[in-house]
């Protein structure tokens, strides 16, 4: 049973998510008993059963788990006066803490995991003991003391540390009861002290730090820590399952629970930190806990997980599959992850291993689906899934028994052409076979970038417009993931639009990870409320951003904006630097063959000259890569400069990959390959000191300082080949209707489309389309068919749009609810009630 919006609220209205939860308490016997499964079913994730770690597949696992415990141990047998570990120093870093709990949990783990020719070290009482003795330690010296702890990070305190604790507690009950059985009371009053963003050392709903993936990581902890208490925990684990239990609920941006805008949305975004794009890295970490939590809870008394299933399921579908590509998670959804050495391959090896255990939880084609799926990631994926990276070696052998199953067939969940409109969180994907566009935008909703503890030092124009187009069969990691960001200048991403200047990090900026004034009103410290507003993720200052999808096509329009901090540099200390952006107002229509990009305002109000990107491609060193072309007086173009061109195609033979690029009108075109060298490390303190090397293209448009803003449009056509481009010409089957800040549509011939955005209030007119203040409307009139339209309001506070179709009367076939059909002079009158609709699309179907 799918449990809806409106079941879950009334739940919350009452007593504990009745739902979900049983209202009435076990018996003493009875909660003992669920407490036991629950250990137990821990302790079987983690460390595995005897049957799945008795299956070959799981070797790997099995071997990993027993080198890192003797790693650890070996480093116990070196450490010196006042160390735990060799060389882990403790007392200033609380990164090192949580490094040291980590170490003495995978210990740990290794003294429970049993195997085929089990390790000496599986049940031995002695490293144990050994592993207790590091949890006295380290609490006594470096984690007991409230008054001594909390620097640094507060994650560590609140989240990280009491992770591996309660994990290791869990794993070592039997032996902290018989050696040291007052070591659970210890730890949980001293981990409950350190809930500082909570309150009376327990989670709070109204506080910013506890929400979505963060208040799912800090439940799980205490649904562990009130089992190891026993039948006493009961209360604990059914008020931590009752604050979990919020984040399944959808946000209703106009009816927000505790302030929190943290979670999954109706059209399958997922925000984290308020207002940060991130199904790619808290989203999946949200996805991993709550899956864990489900398989936790499974057999105990303590709530009904089978109803959480179908919202999952429904996560994954709705969230997660349109946002991977062939296996890799892409970039507009990674927040600052996107300058971590680890790939888009890896961010989906964490989501096929929630797939397969949410398999497990489901029954029927609900299974199936989930089977197939991962069946599909596989067989389209250029890296190969490595399932020895799983958490749980009994999710390893489910991997391979599904795999391995004839019967169940590959298959995506999404349909292989989509447009997906995420405008709860200013993103975009648009797939079809052969490629997937990825748009990446901002406003003052949603986070031009985001930016922390040194990670993604150069994303100042990551949320203006960027996009990434992966191309089918191609292994992304040489075309995208930290190389790209390493290697082509944060002021030339794709799409961009960016003044000339040189901007500085914040470590170069502060001489620190972050902005410190404390004394200021605005009280500038690491985990401040001005720190996330003007330093890690500000949010844009422009209202319209959003787009319409009609069937599997796409329109989209957004009006690039200053951050935060630029608007508000009057109340910021005067020693705060602020950046001012270019302008320009933008459109992408997504059809078939092509991606149309128009803009217009482009240009800087402070006078700067400016560069609009149309694409950044990068490629090996040795690829054999080639630029070709045709100039407007039809002469052919190679290689790199400056030329009026009618098109251009970049190819890699060895990759087997090509884009062509359609200058429908726009000024000269720059095109620049180079070879870049950089290390690793420009975007990411903490990154390797690895030199990467790559050949950039960079197709760019230039504005000189103090020109008149220009517009300018064009088409990026995916696996293009030579003749085909040669066929764009005299507006077909592309022709630009208009390209003003006001108002931007296309029309295609060949599919029939019509897609507009209008940007101001006031009538606009394009090709017999008239439409009232701003919105984005797609029409699409099929020969002997029907009349299809889409409309959505992307400035999100407006109560209607009304769009005239000019011409003969047609009749309503079939509409969304909301829409209303009627005669008007001249045409048909479409009037569409958008209030509360949050950028959704509405359609309507007419005939004449």
């Amino acid at each position: 049973m799918d449990i809806t919006r409106r079941r879950l609220l009334s739940a919350l209205s009452a007593a504990g998510l009745l739902a979900v939860i049983p209202a009435l308490p076990a018996s003493a016997a009875g909660a003992a008993a669920d407490s036991s499964r629950l250990l137990a079913n821990t302790v079987g994730i983690f460390a595995g059963t005897t049957e799945s770690n008795a299956r070959p597949e799981t070797a790997a696992k099995l071997a990993a788990i027993e080198k890192t415990a003797r790693t650890n141990l070996k480093s116990m047998d070196d450490a010196g006066e006042g160390e735990l570990f060799a060389g882990l120093v403790l007392g200033t870093d609380d990164a090192n803490l949580n490094t040291a709990f980590k170490r003495l949990y995978e210990i740990a783990l290794a003294t429970r995991t049993p195997g085929p020719a089990p390790s000496d070290l599986y049940g031995d009482t002695a490293v144990q003991r050994r592993v207790i003795d590091g949890l006295g330690w380290l609490h006594e010296h470096h984690y007991g003391d409230q008054s001594k702890g909390y620097y640094g990070n507060w994650f560590n305190w609140e989240i990280g540390i009491s992770q591996h604790v309660s994990k290791t507690l869990v794993l070592l009950a039997d032996e902290v009861r018989t050696y040291e059985p007052a070591l659970v009371a210890t730890y949980i009053a001293s981990m409950d002290a350190y809930l500082r963003n909570g309150t009376d050392g327990d989670v709070n709903l109204d506080s910013r730090f506890h929400t979505g993936a963060n208040l799912a990581d800090i439940t799980t902890n205490r649904i562990l820590q009130g089992a190891l208490i026993g039948a006493d925990g009961e209360a604990r684990i059914r008020k931590a399952l009752t604050d979990q239990l919020t984040v399944f609920v959808t946000i209703d941006p106009y009816r927000l629970r505790h302030g929190v805008t943290d979670g999954y949305y109706a059209d399958g975004s997922f925000i984290q930190h308020a207002s940060v794009a991130y199904t790619g890295s808290y989203g999946k970490g949200l996805l991993t806990r709550v899956v864990q939590t489900l398989k936790i809870l499974d057999g105990t008394g303590f709530a009904h997980g089978e109803e959480l299933v179908p919202t999952v399921r429904r996560w994954v579908r709705d969230g997660f599959a349109p946002l991977i590509f062939e296996g890799w998670m892409m970039e507009i959804v990674k927040g600052r992850a996107v300058s971590r050495p680890d790939s888009g391959y890896t961010d989906v090896g964490v989501v096929v291993e929630a797939v397969v255990d949410l398999s497990s939880l489901s029954a029927g084609a609900d299974a199936t689906a989930l089977k197939s799926y991962v069946k599909h990631i596989r067989a389209t994926s250029r890296a190969a899934l490595n399932p020895a990276g799983f958490v749980s070696p009994v999710s390893i052998v489910r991997y391979t028994d599904i795999i391995g199953d004839a019967s169940v067939p590959p298959a995506d969940l999404n349909p292989a052409s989509r447009s997906v409109a995420f405008n709860a969180m200013d993103k975009h994907v648009h797939r079809r076979p052969g490629y997937a566009f990825a748009l990446a935008r901002s406003s003052d909703r949603i986070s031009k970038y985001e930016y922390m503890s040194g990670e993604n030092l150069m994303p100042w124009f990551q949320g203006d417009g960027a996009y990434y187009l992966y191309l089918s069969g191609q292994d992304q990691t040489q075309a995208f993931g930290v190389d790209y960001f390493t290697t082509v200048s944060p002021y030339g991403l794709a799409g961009v639009t960016a003044p000339v200047e040189q901007r500085r990090t914040i470590p170069e900026l502060y001489g620190k990870p972050y902005y410190d004034n404390p004394g200021h009103p605005l009280h500038f410290t690491s985990s401040s409320e001005s720190q996330n507003k003007y330093v890690y993720f500000p949010r844009g200052t422009n209202r319209h951003s959003g787009g319409a999808v009609l069937g599997a096509y796409g329109a989209v329009g957004a009006v690039q904006s200053s951050d935060a901090a630029y608007r508000d540099r009057d109340l910021l200390p005067e020693d705060f630097v602020v950046y001012r952006g270019a302008t320009a107002t933008k459109s992408w229509f997504l059809l078939d063959e092509e991606i149309v990009v128009l803009a217009a305002g482009v240009g800087d109000g402070a006078g700067r000259a400016v560069t609009t990107t149309v694409d950044a491609r990068t490629a090996a060193p040795d690829d054999q890569v080639s630029v070709t072309g045709e100039s407007r007086d039809g002469r052919p173009w190679t290689g790199a400069g400056t030329g009026d061109l009618r098109w251009l195609r970049w190819a890699n033979a060895t990759r087997q990959a090509s884009v062509g690029y359609v200058f429908l009108d726009t000024p000269k075109v720059r095109v620049a390959l180079d070879e870049v060298t950089r290390s690793r490390r420009v975007v990411r303190t903490a990154n390797p000191d690895t030199a990467v090397t790559r050949r950039v293209l960079g197709v760019s448009v230039d504005r000189a300082a103090g020109a008149r803003p220009v517009s300018l449009a064009y088409a990026v056509v995916p696996n293009a080949g030579e003749a085909g481009l040669r066929a764009y010409r005299a507006g077909r089957p592309l022709k630009v209707l208009a390209n003003t800040m006001r108002l931007q549509a296309v029309r295609h011939e060949a599919l029939g489309l019509t897609a507009a955005n209008s940007f101001t209030a006031g009538r606009h007119e394009a090709a017999g389309i008239r439409i009232d203040g701003p919105a984005s409307v797609l029409v699409r009139r099929e020969r002997r068919g029907p009349v299809t339209v889409a409309v959505s309001d992307p400035t999100m506070d407006r109560d209607r749009v009304t769009v005239l179709l000019r011409g003969r009367s047609l009749r309503q076939v079939e509409a969304d609810e909301r829409v209303r059909v009627s005669r008007a002079h001249g045409g048909t009158r479409i009037d569409v009630d958008t209030r509360h609709a949050y950028g959704r699309s509405f359609t309507v179907t007419l005939r004449g």
